[in-house]
């Protein structure tokens, strides 16, 4: 039975080096997870079960365990670069569309957009619509699109600022002329887009015709009459709006925001641009002190066209497109797959695991939601191999071997000696 015995322990401990050896082989590979050889005694049985007296026949491995703890995260350079950090494993999907399942976060783009690992498989989360809003539904292989961003009318346009209660109200009141600062207190402009992105100055004007009390006018690129008088702009369906104030210097009139109509066609009829061009005026927050005129904030929501000129990934798994224009607009959103049971995963090599019954199936969602941990974009997850520990494994597991070599010499010694008798 020791030639048995000692067999088996050659055999534990070959593989057991085989398994170290693979630990320490792919200590550099992003996302690897280490495993571990555990054994299992082997005991002759008979029909009522072991003799209690049994001296066993030795050992063998029962299983080569997958270690899924977390690997430590190191930055790089490349923003397709993704680490995970906590539960979860990229979904990938090959040209036949099979099913993958990946902690290798080293991404790049192919020829058409889509982001693929170093074997062009894609990876998979949630598409974006035209608008940037993402449909979680059925997970599907991501792209990043280079379309240009399409250019936006302004439709609302927001103006917080403070009107000097001190002015003097000139008597008598002079008529609106935009080419004479005389005639009003003070004047600001912002930007507006068109139909087509194309960028329009507008001017606003503000006199003062009363205690409290104020007119405000406004032009678009500086268009008037002769006289300055604006043209192809109305306020609130006039020439000009009234503005109110209490005593307190708080805005009382108009108390919602106005609506400005600009006619294009009469300010430039060669732009082809929608015209008009409608939207909503706000002077919310607006006030009346005694301090000297000035402008606190300008909003609006137009913007011209764009081109991609990179995207960023958020912790959440967004995908951020950054254009030309500084606007920015949701490209996709990666998706994230966790197992009740991971070790029950089977490995197919190029770091990629397959689903089996043992492991149960993936529960895929978003990352941050659930159980599935969040990730860390221009950065990768080292391998979770402790390369120290799998060295003093090694020689421990030599001298397994040799002790086992060892208890076969001497069964040799044993029977030789019997075959001399």
């Amino acid at each position: 039975m020791g030639f048995q015995h000692g067999l088996s322990g050659l055999n534990i401990a070959s593989q057991s080096l085989d398994v170290i050896g693979n630990n320490i082989a792919n200590v550099n590979t992003v996302g690897f997870k280490q495993s571990q050889a555990q054994f299992a005694d082997v005991y002759a049985r008979s029909l009522t079960g072991a003799a209690s007296e049994s001296k066993g026949l030795g050992a063998k491995v029962a299983t080569v365990a997958q270690q899924f703890s977390q690997g430590s995260i190191s930055t790089s350079n490349n923003p397709l670069d993704i680490a995970i950090n906590g539960n979860g494993f990229f979904r990938m999907s090959d040209n036949t569309g099979a099913i993958s399942f990946s902690r290798n976060g080293q991404f790049h783009l192919d020829k058409d957009g889509y982001i693929v690992n170093s074997d062009n498989v894609n990876l998979t989360g949630y598409a974006a619509d035209a608008e940037g809003k993402i449909f979680n539904s059925t997970p599907t292989n991501l792209r990043i699109s280079t379309t240009a961003l399409s250019p936006r009318p302004t439709s609302n346009f927001g103006l917080e600022l403070n009107l000097d209660s001190r002015a003097e109200v000139p008597a008598p009141l002079p008529a609106f002329n935009a080419t004479d600062p005389t005639t009003y207190s003070g004047t600001t402009s912002g930007t507006i887009y068109d139909s087509l992105g194309n960028a329009h100055v507008l001017s606003l004007y503000f006199q003062k015709n009363a205690a409290n009390a104020w007119d405000m006018y406004a032009t678009v690129d500086g268009a008037s009459t002769p006289a300055g008088v604006p043209i192809g702009v109305t306020l609130g369906g006039g020439a000009s709006q009234a503005l109110t104030f209490d005593s307190n210097g708080i805005l009382t009139s108009p108390a919602t925001p106005i609506a400005i109509s600009v006619d294009l066609a009469t300010i430039d009829p060669e732009l082809g641009a929608t015209s008009p061009l409608d939207f909503t005026f706000d002077l919310n927050n607006s006030t009346q002190f005694g301090t000297g005129f000035g402008v606190n904030a300008i909003t609006q929501d137009g913007y011209t066209s764009g081109t991609l000129a990179g995207y960023t990934i958020s912790s959440e798994g967004f995908i951020t497109g950054n254009y030309t224009n500084s606007e920015t607009k949701i490209l996709g959103r990666v998706a994230l797959a966790s197992f009740a049971n991971p070790q029950g995963l089977s490995p197919i090599g190029n770091n990629l695991w397959l689903e089996t019954s043992a492991s149960g199936q993936p529960l895929v969602g978003a990352p941050g939601t659930g159980i599935l941990g969040v990730l860390q974009s221009s950065a990768v997850e080292d391998s979770n191999v402790d390369l120290t520990a799998e060295l003093v494994k090694m020689i421990t597991t030599q001298r397994t071997y040799q002790a086992n070599a060892k208890t076969i010499e001497t069964q040799d010694a044993i029977l030789q000696t019997l075959v001399n008798l």
